[in-house]
């Protein structure tokens, strides 16, 4: 397979640059895969994984929570709102970390509290149906 250049950047770090044969990603209107010389093409991303095929036995799997992807003739760019490796997720950590914020959202008092509980909330089950994939 042909090889392209792909890039995943987050606001915290640099997840990943260099050479590879296919991306999955998870994009708003549905996955779709990324080879070399695909058509260009943006698009908004929804929470999942992004799955990176640097050969035929080598794949890296990263979860991701919004933002956009970009196809050019450069190749595949991500920028990501937020993004974790799969091999970072403990999923006993995240389930305890759910519980907390569960209770946080249900002793939280007023609009503002009540939207950033719930926000951390949804971002924590995000994670860990992420890890059930």
């Amino acid at each position: 397979m042909a090889a392209f250049f792909f890039e995943l950047v987050s606001p915290e770090r640099l997840l990943f640059a260099g050479e590879v044969e296919d991306v999955v990603v998870p994009g708003t209107e549905g996955e779709f895969t990324v080879l070399k010389d695909h058509a260009p093409l943006m698009s908004t991303l929804r929470p999942g994984i992004v799955d990176i095929g640097e050969t035929d036995a080598k794949r890296v799997r990263l979860f991701v929570r919004g933002g956009f992807a970009d196809v050019s003739t450069k190749g595949l760019t991500i920028l990501a709102e937020h993004a974790i490796p799969l091999e970072e997720l403990d999923l006993d950590k995240i389930t305890a970390e759910i519980k907390d914020a569960e209770e946080d959202l249900a002793d939280a008092e007023g609009d503002e509290p009540k939207r950033v509980a719930k926000e951390k909330l949804d971002h924590l089950n995000e994670l860990k149906a992420a890890l059930r994939m």
